[in-house]
């Protein structure tokens, strides 16, 4: 009879959800890509819709850091996800995915983005999670912060408090 091997997982952090635009500019992929790299550096996992944008550009920066990405694509192939997402994840589902990705952070991160962006801020206050905003939709429960650390240690201390 052959062994049972058992294989413990790192403790990883929290999962973070980072919603904003498919379509954005240099500045502000930047600003996705140094909070895809602070997540990372922290230990958290992104979540994310896994295309384009501030979606790319937030897995790059967390892939640089040897993070974990998941991506949960509105469409039915692994194969259309970014070349940064570690995981992707094939809904064919269109824009209902938003609540996916929502659903499977323990926190979100708006940065920048136009009406699925804002659909995905109101599914997570809806569900009770903490919203910081980068740049971002002006809503009541979204904490407006400037900067990518900024984002991160609000995240961090609000989740931390409700466990």
């Amino acid at each position: 009879m052959a062994p049972i091997i058992y294989v413990a997982l790192a403790s990883r952090g929290m999962r973070v959800s980072v919603i904003g635009g498919s379509s954005i500019s240099s500045e502000t992929a930047a600003v996705a890509e140094e909070l895809g790299e602070r997540l990372a550096n922290r230990d958290h996992t992104v979540v994310c819709g896994g295309l384009g944008g501030v979606m790319e550009s937030v897995c790059r920066g967390a892939a640089s850091a040897g993070g974990e990405t998941v991506g949960i694509l509105p469409t039915d192939r692994r194969a259309d996800a970014n070349p940064h997402v570690t995981v992707p994840i094939a809904t064919g589902l269109g824009h209902a995915r938003n609540a996916l990705v929502v659903m499977n952070g323990d926190a979100a991160i708006a940065v920048d983005g136009s009406h699925g962006t804002l659909s995905e801020i109101g599914m997570a206050l809806a569900h009770g999670r903490v919203v910081a905003g980068l740049d971002t939709h002006d809503v009541a429960g979204v904490e407006a912060v400037k900067s990518p650390a900024d984002a991160v240690g609000y995240v961090e201390r609000e989740v931390e408090s409700t466990r």
